[in-house]
């Protein structure tokens, strides 16, 4: 079983929650959280921050672009502009090559990232692996 949320970073709340099996990738799933977010209307939200690993991938930010919402996800070391990729993809990479990473993390408060890993912290903790 794998659990895949988002959280209030202001609040620390869970705002929604996708429970799946663990052959589904995160970058899969978003989708579907952020259109449980958008129904929801009682939570507006402006930025995701996300790691890289799990998101940098033209579909999210077309994703987070068609929703309104601005990508803060750190984008891969080895990521090249290219034509294909979605435009605020480009925009990060060139931000973040240019002005380096720290400057980039600062500029978007992505050391938030880390209140989500927190609240998954406190789940396991809960209720265990």
């Amino acid at each position: 079983m794998k659990i895949h949320i988002a959280v209030d970073v202001k609040s620390k709340k869970i705002i929604s929650m996708k429970v799946t099996d663990e052959h589904i990738h995160d970058s899969k799933m978003l989708p579907k959280i952020v259109d449980a977010i958008a129904k929801s209307k009682h939570v507006t939200v402006d930025k995701i921050i996300a790691d890289g690993a799990s998101y940098d991938s033209n579909a999210v930010f077309k994703c987070l672009a068609d929703s309104g919402i601005l990508p803060c996800i750190k984008v891969r070391k080895n990521t090249k502009l290219k034509k294909t990729n979605h435009f605020l993809r480009n925009l990060l990479v060139i931000y973040q090559k240019k002005n380096g990473l720290q400057s980039w993390k600062y500029s978007v408060s992505y050391g938030q990232r880390w209140i989500a890993e927190t609240v998954f912290s406190c789940i396991k903790r809960r209720f265990g692996e």
